[in-house]
């Protein structure tokens, strides 16, 4: 027994009794179809002992509807692909804890079985964290009600709560390895762990899930930046690194060295970048990665486009980054400027990259799928409201502040209210009301009139405020903008208030907390009344028949979109992002509903549905 096994022991012992309950039935998913085996050999890959290069690129099928699935997959096939990468996003499966959802758009089986029959192979990433620019980097946000839980890492609470997690999804996933006739070639453990930490017992934990879950007959291996190799990877396991356009040739030199006889993979290849709000949409040359990816292929080098589609973080799923004390929460859409576009469209890329595989492969791929055509459909006005005050819920009595996952709620907005005694209103003195670590943005209002905004983003955690009398209302409504998905703080991203509020510094008690999830208010009473400020707002449209859309918020400030009850995504006047995707599926023929909360309403609203998007529009 070694060293590293006998410091794992207590973690694999905890990981068995979940493996007696999820071990997977191994099992043939298709029959039909001949087992495939993935093995490194020196500096390349074999599949069933012949030289395979791969050729992948990204699809996350939480960001794509269910009905669009088959549609990109024949893209990624078209381009000249042969193999497809997703994460599965932990937070989509398991809403609450041992509550499992793999069906609908969740059926992450079914989006890899519709990969198979397209001719793709597939690399799966269970993580257990994806970062991807996803909230909580995939981690469901009820880990962070237990404030002893500590995410990603050797905790025995967090060990419990993957395992059960990991050996659940072994269940759907297992089976279909390409040793037992599916189509998973490889199955990465973790996720650039390098860039976060150096716990190598921690790695060997994820690693023994993962084969304790059934991920035993399937390569695997890591994910890392060249320079984090040996803190992010297992010396057992073949390693890819990460980077981005021009780096290539650097990146390879530096992991030969590290790695002289091992594959050469480049498990991302960055081929665009996402957005964030308030900031500029980004583009990158295609021309240049064009470049870049056939001199990676006439190496003999297996390559993974991050991103081939990158589609949308509808709803709420969009994350942030932070670098330092500065917050940047994601935009909706993660078109991520890559060769297939936000809604399907071929792009540039696309057809560059096209050209430069089937030159160095010498394999001429199928014709692309008919294309989906956007369409614009008449403009909506908004004539139905319901003030938030008047919609809202049940609330917790609390004598101290809560967290929104402390409150139970995951996602979406979440209202403080309080009544100010006469010494806590300085005796109607101004006073300084201050948010103890805000996430992360909030609107203010005593007795129902807005006092003021609080934005992370611009590192605002304070205003003054004057009571006009003594019991006055104070109500502090928050929206969580994105948990941090990236870097050494992301695991202590709780969304709301996460510690205290105080006024003139004397903390502030007795509070009426108000969870206002991810779902429209199912109390809001439409009228035709105006409404300012928080409102929803209603809508019924008619669609004759049904395509893809765009819906314009630049007449709308602050919120969310819901279309037929799907969320659509947040939307921020402060662009770049100044439409949100609605795809055809979402529609059907007849009337459809809109339904938006807005942080500040007013009457007259009308939106718009373009044929195209708006991705870079910064204006106010």
């Amino acid at each position: 027994m070694t060293h590293k096994t006998a410091r794992i022991l207590p973690a694999l012992a905890l990981a068995a009794i979940f493996a007696q309950a999820f071990r997977p039935l191994q099992s043939q998913p298709t029959p039909a179809s001949p087992p495939h085996q993935l093995r490194a050999n020196g500096d390349h890959f074999e599949l069933d002992g012949k030289p395979f290069q791969i050729i992948s690129g990204a699809i996350h099928y939480g960001r794509v509807p269910r009905a669009y699935w088959r549609d990109r997959l024949q893209k990624a096939r078209a381009m000249g692909l042969n193999t497809v990468e997703t994460y599965v996003f932990w937070n989509l499966h398991e809403p609450e804890p041992g509550r499992f959802d793999f069906s609908g758009q969740n059926d992450v089986a079914e989006f890899i079985r519709e990969a198979q029959q397209e001719g793709l192979f597939v690399l799966l990433r269970p993580g257990p964290y994806s970062c991807a620019e996803w909230d909580f980097g995939g981690y469901p946000a009820w880990l962070l009600k237990d404030r002893s839980m500590v995410v990603r890492s050797n905790n025995p609470a967090f060990i419990a709560a993957a395992s059960r997690w990991l050996h659940r999804l072994g269940q759907e996933l297992a089976p279909l390895q390409s040793a037992l006739g599916g189509p998973i070639l490889a199955v990465q453990v973790e996720n650039e762990y390098g860039s976060f930490g150096a716990d190598h017992t921690y790695m060997e934990q994820i690693h023994h899930l993962l084969l304790d879950s059934g991920f035993d007959r399937a390569m695997l291996y890591t994910a890392d930046g060249a320079d984090q190799l040996e803190d992010g990877s297992l010396p057992e396991l073949p390693a890819t690194i990460n980077f981005g356009t021009g780096s290539a040739k650097h990146e390879f030199a530096a992991f030969a060295k590290k790695r002289p006889n091992a594959p050469r993979m480049c498990g991302e290849y960055w081929d665009g970048w996402f957005d964030h709000w308030g900031e500029k949409h980004h583009r990158s040359s295609g021309a240049a990665e064009a470049d870049e990816l056939k001199w990676m292929l006439e190496q003999g080098y297996s390559v993974n486009l991050y991103m081939f589609h990158g589609g949308t973080s509808f709803g709420w799923m969009a994350g942030a980054n932070i670098d330092g004390e500065n917050y940047n929460p994601d935009v909706t859409s993660y078109d991520y400027d890559v060769p297939v576009t936000e809604n399907g469209a071929l792009g540039p890329k696309f057809f560059l990259f096209r050209d430069v595989i089937r030159q160095v492969t010498g394999k001429t791929p199928p014709e692309p799928p008919a294309p989906l055509p956007p369409r614009a459909f008449d403009s909506v006005q908004l004539t139905q409201s319901a003030s938030l005050w008047d919609s809202l819920p049940a609330p917790i009595a609390s004598e101290t502040i809560l967290s929104m996952e402390e409150a139970g709620q995951s996602y979406g907005y979440i209202l403080y209210r309080t009544t100010l005694s006469k010494a806590q209103g300085g005796e109607l003195r101004p006073a300084e009301l201050h948010l103890d670590e805000l996430h992360s943005y909030a609107q203010i209002y005593l007795d129902g009139v807005l006092a003021g905004t609080l934005d992370r983003r611009l590192h605002q955690s304070a205003l003054s405020i004057q009571p006009a009398r003594a019991g006055a209302r104070l109500d502090i409504l928050v929206e969580n903008s994105g948990r941090v998905n990236f870097g050494r703080q992301f695991p202590n991203e709780r969304a709301g208030i996460t510690r205290r509020v105080t006024l003139g510094g004397v903390e502030l008690k007795d509070w009426k907390i108000y969870p206002l999830p991810a779902q429209p208010a199912a109390s809001a009473a439409f009228t035709a009344a105006a409404c300012s400020g928080p409102c929803y707002y209603r809508a019924l449209f008619p669609v004759d028949q049904p395509a893809d859309t765009f819906v314009d918020t630049r007449q709308l400030a602050k919120g969310q979109v819901w279309i037929n009850g799907s969320p659509l995504g947040r939307y921020w006047k402060i662009g770049p992002q100044r439409t949100l995707y609605l795809p055809a599926p979402w529609l059907h023929k007849g009337q459809n509903e809109m339904v938006v909360f807005d942080f500040n309403g007013r009457p007259g609203l009308t939106v718009p549905f373009p044929v195209a998007p708006i991705l870079d529009d910064r204006s106010k």
